[in-house]
């Protein structure tokens, strides 16, 4: 009996973990992260970056089109507002117009530094991902 009862436990562990298998592999990891409509590009950096700034993430939604960024818009976070503000106005706006490969020209900005890396992490991020799914 004992042996019936330790190959059931192998058995229905296995079973287990084959169906855990399948499920993580039948799902999309990036089910959200970039949609196209009319030759323009919109990506999400909500799961594709985890970099933390001062206090929290920084994600963003980064339009592009023909590989120029349209627009780099700050998602909700729990950064400073008085320096996320400066942010946005500072750097955000600066990626508008760009070729999307030379997303690393925008500086930072100064009082900022931990935001403004983090903002740097998200969209490079959105870069390597834009670049091998587009």
């Amino acid at each position: 009996m004992n042996i019936f009862n330790n190959n059931l436990i192998r058995y229905g562990m296995l079973s287990l973990f084959i169906a855990n298998s399948l499920a993580l592999f039948s799902q999309k990891s990036d089910d959200n992260v970039m949609s196209k409509s009319k030759g323009t590009y919109t990506i999400n950096t909500s799961s594709l970056c985890k970099t933390i700034g001062y206090r929290s993430t920084t994600p963003l939604i980064i339009t592009v089109r023909k590989d120029k960024i349209v627009s780099v818009e700050a998602l909700r976070n729990m950064e400073s507002p008085q320096y996320f503000t400066r942010v946005r106005k500072m750097m955000l706006s600066a990626y508008s117009g760009i070729k999307f490969k030379d997303y690393a020209k925008v500086d930072g900005v100064t009082g900022a530094t931990m935001t403004s890396n983090a903002v740097k992490a998200h969209v490079a991020k959105a870069y390597e991902y834009y670049r091998q799914n587009k």
